[in-house]
Order: C-alpha cells, then structure tokens, then sequence
C-alpha cells in the first residue's frame, strides 16, 4: 500500500471528511504528459456530460497504475514534523492530502487511471464500518472536483477519464475481512463501486493465508472454504479478484478454483529476490494462464538490501514478461504520483510507521527503517515517462511498452468487467 494509506490502515479513529479539500479543479496540463506524443489541440467534446471537462486529451494508450495512489506526501512529513505546519491542522485522513500540488502532478504525469487503495487494511476500527464510511469519503471528494476525478465502474470510464483529462479512479481492498462471514456483502460493495478486492493483506484471515502468515505462527492453509466461496461470489459480482499479499499456496489455490481471469496487481518475481511479498513464476503463469495482470512494484522487495533502482523495476518487468507473455504484465508502483521532497526529513516518517506496522503484525519481511516504499530514482510525475524510456533503451517496442503501462489492465477491465 501507499505511505498514506500504510498510515491510515494504523488510526483509530474514523472523522467526518470536511469541508472542500482541493481549492478549485486544477486543469494543469503539460503539453507531452506521457513523455510520448504531443496533445493535439484541445476541442469541445459533443454531449460532454454537465460539470465535466469539455476538452480532449489524445494520448497513444492509457497509463495505469494497478495499484497506487494520488495523493501529496509531503503533507504527511509536514504533519508529523511541525505541528504548527498547515497539513498538520488538515483532518488525519488520506483525501484531505489530495491538494492542488497532488492534482496538477497526476495531469503532468500522463497518469490515466489508478487501482485506489480503501476502507479497512489493518487495525483497531471495525472493518466493515470502516470501509463503508472511507467509500463515502471518497465519493465525496471526487464529486466535488470533476473536472480532475472520475469514478471508475467500466472500462469504459478509463477511456473517458483519458479522453477528458481526469483521473479515472478505481475503488480497490486490499483485504477482504470487511465481507465478515456475510458473502452478501460482495454484491453490496459492487454497488457501491468497488472494482477489485484483494483477498488477505500480510497475515492470515478468514479467507486464506498472507505472505506473511508463517513468520506470525499461523498454519497456512492456503484458500479456506469460505475463500473459495468468496472467489466464486466475487467473480460472479464482476469483480476483480487479487492475490497480492497472498501466500504462495492460498494464490495457487485461488488460480485453482478461479473461472475468469485473476489478478497480482503489484509484486516482484521471486525468482530474481527470494522474499515472501514477491510471487514465484509458478504464480506468476497462472496468472498469466488464467487471463490476468500481474503488476510489478516500485518498492523495496525487490532487491535484498532494500535500496532498487530504476533498473531493478526493469528487470523484475523482463522476468515477468519471460514468464508471463506480453499480455499478461502491468506496472503496479504501490505508491503515489508526487515524490517526497525531502528525504533525509522523510526517515524520521518512515522509521514511525515500519515501528507501527511491527506492532501492528503487518510488516513484511524486506522492510526496514531505512527501506523507502519506492524508488528514489523512479518517483515523481516523470516516474511513467521515465520507465517507457528505460523500456525501450532495452529495445522493447512502442507496442509492448503500452500494454505494460496500462493498455494489458484496460484489456483485463473489459473481460471482466464490461466495456
């Protein structure tokens, strides 16, 4: 998850979001913001619907990250560090940290769509509670600002978000105990626009076992029977089922049972760095197999001292490309469009929150103090841009490179959810 939602998933306490959090619609645009083809000039789009943008945004292909956020974390470090500071009297919730800064760098960035992580990850509040009031949060930030925001519910709404300059923003878990022992509430979640549910975060829960399940002293026990029904139930609602975090037999499971396509949305290839968070080609084929996307991460799993660089996401890509086919691979960075502006000011914020994620039992093995969730040389608005043009200095074609950045996710929207 992303340093904000990390945090989030720790607070005790849910408030009431307030007031408007973003002054004004922020209609940035960088004149290349893929890094790739130049915007045509902008034209009055017949039939755009009230309150939405009115001009065209031509981009080649979409970008999508299959599992990020969009957020400014800079207000987070601000708010930590200086309680006298502006962010730290903002509400302790990850919308209020979606500023203007946060807004213009999503258009610079050429960021199409983006995998949101809410509701309940981890902690004291009640998940299902929880998660109810997070789905209302957001809903309410996104209508306040559409002009910058859609809610995404069909592939289509990606590529209209594209078409008009927003950010199509798709609701996502990244647990699943929020369904407590009612599978009725699969449906309910769908209604309310929940697009993809991943089924355990690290440990283990009523679903199945984490990547983290055996260091905690659980019996992995792979897909247990209620998992397996949730699989079922969650295909049938048209959602998209992840395995991310899941462990090595619980995901080999699910590939099992499962009968349409299922999803990694951000992982590492173990083969290349042998740690519980990155999945072995075994995962990774069925995935492929099945009709799915397996998004690799920009975060520290992915290399043993914890310290990647651009070229180590690069490589884990080719990995899984090797393993996967072409079709079948995605970026998911498991973090967000703004870089941390200063971070020698950011380890006091990280060492905080790896301390509360150990006591919380949530961590994973590959995560440190001095272990940044991201990649120094690979974070900012330029991250996308930046990775096509590592792509293709490998020699990968224009063509494969769009299906990595978001064209294989759309394709695998569709199937599964409608067109």
């Amino acid at each position: 998850m992303t340093t904000i939602d990390r945090r989030t998933a720790l607070a005790g306490a849910v408030a009431t979001l307030g007031g408007s959090l973003v002054s004004g619609p922020v209609r940035a645009r960088s004149s290349t913001p893929d890094g790739r083809a130049p915007n045509a000039q902008a034209g009055a789009i017949p039939g755009a619907p009230a309150g939405q943008p009115g001009t065209e945004t031509p981009m080649r292909a979409p970008v999508i990250n299959f599992l990020g956020g969009f957020a400014n974390p800079n207000l987070e470090v601000d708010a930590q560090l200086d309680p006298q500071s502006a962010a730290a009297k903002l509400p302790d919730l990850p919308q209020a940290k979606v500023d203007a800064r946060a807004l213009a760098d999503v258009r610079q960035s050429g960021l199409t769509a983006v995998n949101l992580t809410l509701g309940y990850v981890a902690g004291p509040m009640d998940p299902f509670e929880f998660t109810v009031r997070d789905i209302g949060r957001w809903d309410r930030l996104i209508r306040e600002h559409p002009q910058a925001l859609r809610k995404v519910y069909t592939a289509a709404d990606i590529t209209a978000a594209q078409a008009q300059g927003q950010l199509g923003v798709i609701y996502g878990f990244q647990n699943a105990v929020q369904l407590g022992g009612d599978l009725d509430r699969v449906e309910l979640f769908a209604d309310l626009g929940v697009r993809i549910i991943q089924l355990t975060y690290n440990p283990a829960n009523p679903l199945g076992a984490g990547s983290m399940a055996d260091k905690a002293g659980a019996v992995n026990t792979g897909l247990t029977d209620f998992g397996r029904q949730a699989v079922e139930r969650l295909q049938a609602a048209r959602i998209i089922v992840d395995l991310s975090h899941s462990g090595e037999k619980t995901c080999l499971d699910a590939l099992a049972v499962a009968k349409g396509p299922i999803t990694i949305s951000h992982t590492g290839c173990r083969a290349l760095c042998d740690l519980p968070r990155n999945k072995t080609d075994a995962e990774l084929r069925g995935v492929a197999q099945g009709g799915g996307v397996v998004g690799i991460y920009f975060m520290p799993f992915l290399v043993p001292d914890g310290h990647p660089k651009a070229e180590d996401v690069v490589r884990h890509i080719e990995h899984a490309l090797d393993v996967c086919g072409e079709d079948h691979v995605a970026i998911g960075t498991d973090g967000e469009v703004t870089g941390i502006d200063d971070l020698d000011r950011y380890r006091a914020v990280l060492r905080k929150e790896i301390l509360a994620r150990r006591a919380a039992g949530i961590s994973a093995t590959g995560e440190g103090e001095d272990t940044y969730p991201f990649v120094v040389d690979l974070r900012g608005p330029g991250q996308f841009t930046r990775l096509a043009d590592l792509l293709s200095k490998r020699g990968h074609k224009a063509a494969r490179i769009d299906k990595i950045l978001g064209g294989n996710v759309l394709r695998c929207a569709r199937d599964v959810w409608g067109s």
